[in-house]
């Protein structure tokens, strides 16, 4: 019993340990500091392909981490970011971009949204308003004819009481 529990005290110790060594991270070292500040605001930037909604800095995708060398690289090489933006558009196209330009192509992108919620207001209120009418036309002639029954009702208690 005694070896079980060490040995479960072992196996135990060595996963919690070893998941700490298989965590990397990735280290680009700059001996400037606008490099490095150049660095994370690209990677901040530019999306991810793989993953859609994460940027670069925030994605541990492989696809990433071979973009951050990239970006890394071509800092260090002193391109500027627009060079690096437009290497990074060429190569993946204006997806790679949280930002995307205007053009017929992204149209969707800049005015769907907008588009979107303007059809939806013009649904709801053209549905609202048929059925408004309709529902109106209908109360009143419901009310009418409650008020006949009414009637009659009234007139027949008061002749069943004389």
């Amino acid at each position: 019993m005694a070896y079980l529990r060490a040995f479960l005290i072992i196996i135990i110790s060595w996963m919690v340990f070893t998941t700490a060594v298989i965590a990397s991270i990735d280290v680009y070292p700059f001996n400037d500091a606008v490099k490095e500040q150049r660095f994370t605001q690209l990677v901040s930037e530019l999306r991810c392909p793989k993953c859609q909604n994460n940027n670069l800095a925030d994605s541990n995708a492989g696809l990433a981490k071979d973009l951050k060398d990239i970006v890394y690289e071509k800092i260090q090489a002193g391109e500027s970011d627009e060079q690096i933006i437009a290497f990074m558009k060429q190569r993946y196209g204006d997806f790679i971009s949280y930002k995307p330009p205007l053009n017929v192509k992204t149209l969707l992108i800049w005015f769907g949204p907008v588009l979107a919620i303007l059809l939806g207001a013009f649904g709801i209120f053209r549905y609202s308003s048929k059925h408004h009418i309709s529902n109106k036309t209908e109360t009143s002639a419901i009310s009418e004819s409650s008020r006949q029954l009414l009637d009659d009702w009234a007139n027949d208690e008061g002749e069943d009481e004389l």
